[in-house]
């Protein structure tokens, strides 16, 4: 089965066919709708062979649906058909979801990502439980995201920045319990020495991700 993975982030647009060596990327920003990702996407994909698509999107998915629109992104996602625009079966999950599936190693994982804003997602036992951690509050005037986004890192600085990812990683611990804990995104790169059950997870665990939820029927999102 070839699946074709798109990774829509405030950033850029990565995507990739299962059967084809290496990645491609298209940029994005806060005004990218889905009908200019399908016009700049129809020249790369119009000669390209694939049967499912996944689309991995900055926004809640609930019931297969995107349910609201993304903040880093324009409007008109929420209403937008993708099945009817790829003309095949596709799965919509959040793309912090899609990536923690990619860094999946089994038992209760916690997966963050640290890009434009704040991703986040809780696997247990292959069932795929995306999570909108970015919203709780660090401060009476600042959210999680406003401390260990990108934002962040580029206002305060590297060092502390990372002091409050660290601070944000042992709180979550608390939280949730986990095995392991997954670290992902452009500004993971960032990061020094972490703690023992701290990974960090490549940019391309998401478009792995991709393909594995057609791939291994464990996953259940």
């Amino acid at each position: 089965m070839n699946v074709l993975v798109l990774d829509i982030g405030g950033t850029n647009l990565k995507f990739r066919l299962s059967s084809q060596l290496g990645k491609f990327k298209i940029p994005t920003g806060p005004q990218y709708t889905p009908e200019q990702m399908m016009d700049e996407l129809g020249e790369e994909i119009e000669p390209w062979d694939y049967d499912v698509v996944t689309a991995g999107v900055p926004a809640p998915v609930v019931d297969g649906r995107i349910d609201s629109e993304p903040q880093n992104l324009g409007l008109g996602w929420m209403g937008f058909c993708f099945e009817e625009a790829f003309k095949c079966p596709v799965r919509l999950i959040n793309d912090a979801a899609m990536q923690a599936v990619g860094c999946y190693e089994g038992g209760r994982m916690l997966f963050l990502s640290l890009g434009t804003g704040l991703g986040s997602a809780l696997i247990v036992d292959y069932h795929v439980v995306p999570l909108e951690l970015c919203g709780l509050r660090w401060s009476e005037t600042q959210t999680l995201e406003d401390r260990v986004g990108k934002a962040a890192l580029l206002s305060l600085g590297r060092d502390a920045w990372e002091e409050g990812v660290l601070a944000s990683v042992a709180m979550l611990r608390n939280a949730f319990v986990p095995d392991s804990i997954v670290i992902g995104g452009g500004a993971a790169k960032f990061l020094g020495p972490l703690p023992a059950d701290v990974r960090v997870g490549h940019n391309n665990h998401a478009l792995d991700g991709g393909e594995m939820l057609w791939n291994d029927e464990r996953f259940r999102i």
